[in-house]
Parts: structure tokens; sequence; C-alpha cells
């Protein structure tokens, strides 16, 4: 592993700052200066100091919260009522939420320092199914349920395709791997339509299962076995 991402993988700077505190000679490898981000570390085996400290990577540790409404997901929001991070016990708190649900959203939220798992779930050429139950204020057309799963135009870029399946009344499911600001309720708004309720069920492989609102869980071993499967696939 690059001495750079080390660092930054340590949590204890972005890999610009980890790169500009390596050119500075802030950083020893076994005794040594080292002025040379690519430089080849062995997390396992050297010992690696920033500005006489011992640096070590944190253990992985992963998360999943069921966000109620009116709760921001982010770590800081000097405007916000009430952040994710405020449901998490401190020694959780240096936690990144992977993806965002607005404030009026609910549902789950996976909470990790995996940074490589972070980018999988979030960045769409990975594809990765999120599935959410949407309450509107009317019943679906079948007209306009094609429309949406065939692609719509946002922003003056066309939504990828999508899956819509009715559950009752005015509520239904759809499963998308996109993840544009609000995107579902815009959507829906293109037809007349006003999300009521929205909540995400499910992310990858994972789901909320019998996680209250307002909870917070570890995940099991094979829920990370599956994520990371998931994720790569």
């Amino acid at each position: 592993m690059r001495l750079q991402v080390f660092l930054s993988k340590a949590g204890v700077a972005s890999r610009r700052a980890s790169a500009d505190a390596i050119k500075s000679g802030k950083v020893t490898v076994n005794g040594e200066n080292i002025i040379e981000p690519s430089h080849r570390v062995c997390p396992e085996k050297d010992e690696i100091f920033l500005n006489n400290k011992k640096v070590q990577l944190r253990k992985k540790l992963y998360v999943v919260l069921n966000k109620p409404k009116g709760v921001t997901t982010t770590k800081k929001d000097r405007h916000a009522e009430k952040t994710v991070m405020d449901l998490l016990p401190h020694d959780l708190r240096h936690l990144n939420p992977a993806g965002r649900l607005d404030k009026d959203t609910t549902g789950l939220v996976l909470l990790t320092n995996d940074g490589e798992l972070i980018n999988r779930l979030t960045h769409p050429r990975f594809k990765i199914d999120k599935v959410y139950e949407v309450m509107l204020d009317r019943q679906l057309r079948n007209e306009d349920k094609a429309r949406i799963e065939k692609g719509i135009s946002l922003d003056h870029k066309t939504t990828a395709p999508c899956a819509i399946s009715q559950k009752k009344n005015n509520t239904l499911e759809i499963t998308l791997h996109e993840g544009r600001k609000r995107q579902v309720r815009r959507m829906f708004a293109v037809f007349g339509y006003r999300v009521e309720e929205l909540k995400r069920l499910r992310e990858s492989s994972l789901s909320l299962g019998k996680l209250r609102e307002g909870e917070w869980r570890y995940l099991t071993d094979q829920e990370i076995r599956d994520m990371h499967i998931q994720g790569r696939a």
C-alpha cells in the first residue's frame, strides 16, 4: 500500500493532506524519514509515525441505521437540528454515511469507515440497487409508471431505467441504482404526483429488517461479506 493511501485509510487526513504531510518531512517509516507519498508500506509490519505519533489502521466498522424523518444525513451541519451522528454513540461518530437520504426521507443508512465500500455503493457505474417504499398522493397511472421505468429527463439528463411494483392503494416500491438529489420525489413530480412518504428499505443486499426508526445495529459478518460481494459484482 502507498504511504499516502495508508495515512488516508487510517483517517488522519485526506489523500491530498497526507501527501503534503509526507513531502514536508512529518512522516517516518521504521525510523526513516520518508518524503515520497508513493513509498510502499506494509501496515501489518511497518511502524509509521506522523508528527511523532504512531499511526495504525482503524478496524473497519459497519453500522446500519433506520433514519427517522427530520434527521439530516451528514456528519456536521450547523443548520441541522439533528444529524444521523446524534443517533450513534460517541465512539462511532467517526463513521461516514454511504450516501444520503434527504431530511424528510426515512429508512436505511449504512455508516462505515470503509471508504472503498462507500465508493462502490454510491458511484452510479457500479449499479447498486436501492429499494424505496413510496406513498403517493394518488394512484400511479400505468402509462406514467411505464415512462418513469424507461427513464425521464431530469436536469437535462435521462434517468437510468428503474423498476416499479404496486403494493397497495397509493403505495409502491421502486428499485433504482442512481442517487441524484431528491431523485425519487422529482421523478414522480414530473407527472404531477406528490410523494407523501418515502422510505429506503434496502441497499445492495442489506435490508432494514425489524430495525425500528432511530435504532442502529452492527452488520453481521455474513452481511459484511454479502455487501462486499455485491459491491464487486
